[in-house]
């Protein structure tokens, strides 16, 4: 059997990167998934590809940082499905700045999409999770979530707060079935490392041997490598793993 036969899952940020190598590895494990974002030609294209691999997925315009969309998004795949099993709250942004010279507007927006987002979603979904008895939410931080990084304050900062939620959240709901982990990338070959960061760099080149030179397996990662660890913290086969922070990052967080 398939290891998310029949699983209803749920993620943010579907259009790109790893939320959507994550949408089409869970729909071919079975799972009915529904992805969100803020581009339609992008969760379009995703629902696309998933056609042609014959594994049908559903996608949901949604801005995370708005509290009324992460209700109407919960309660629409209540209202199809009747549960929520999984919740992948992927959705992110990375805006380059050390501190002082961070604009208060990137780190309220920042905060916004990437740990609003996920109290948002989470804060709709737990219910029907209690209520079911059961549920897994995973949410992706970073590898610069565990440790420090200089030169993305922001960004730093709002990882280290979703490896913080996360821990309160696994110990908070472990007694109603309710597994919470994070994943915790290095960097990863996605539009927000590959164009937003490195692309846009005054010398894209440094920066991609720089961003390399952090992994000692010589490379940055693939988003489909990430899907795969995220599919392993949704089997139910490692029931015991909750609250924990799954590095997958080619071995920085070694160094």
């Amino acid at each position: 059997m398939k290891r998310l036969q029949d699983k209803v899952a749920f993620i943010t940020g579907g259009g790109t990167g790893i939320g959507e190598a994550s949408a089409l590895l869970f729909a071919k494990e079975g799972a009915n998934v529904v992805i969100t974002g803020r581009t339609e030609s992008k969760l379009a294209a995703v629902q696309k590809e998933a056609e042609a691999q014959g594994t049908p997925i559903e996608y949901l315009v949604n801005d995370v940082s708005n509290e009324e969309d992460c209700r109407k998004a919960i309660d629409h795949v209540i209202n199809k499905y009747g549960k929520i099993d999984i919740v992948f709250n992927n959705a992110g942004v990375l805006t380059g700045g050390i501190t002082h010279e961070t604009p208060t507007e990137v780190w309220e927006s920042t905060f916004d999409i990437n740990v609003k987002g996920i109290y948002f979603m989470s804060k709709y979904a737990i219910p029907h999770m209690i209520e079911q008895g059961k549920g897994n939410i995973i949410n992706n931080s970073s590898i610069i979530g565990l440790r420090g990084f200089p030169g993305a304050a922001a960004y730093v900062a709002s990882k280290g707060a979703v490896t913080q939620l996360t821990r309160a959240m696994a110990r908070e709901y472990i007694g109603h079935g309710i597994r919470v982990n994070a994943i915790c990338p290095g960097g990863i070959e996605t539009p927000m490392v590959t164009e937003d960061v490195i692309g846009k760099s005054e010398n894209p080149d440094a920066v991609e041997e720089f961003f390399i030179g952090q992994h000692p397996i010589g490379r940055l990662g693939r988003p489909e490598e990430i899907a795969h660890a995220v599919v392993f913290l949704c089997d139910e086969k490692v029931g015991f793993m909750t609250g924990s922070m799954l590095s997958v990052d080619g071995g920085w967080a070694a160094t």
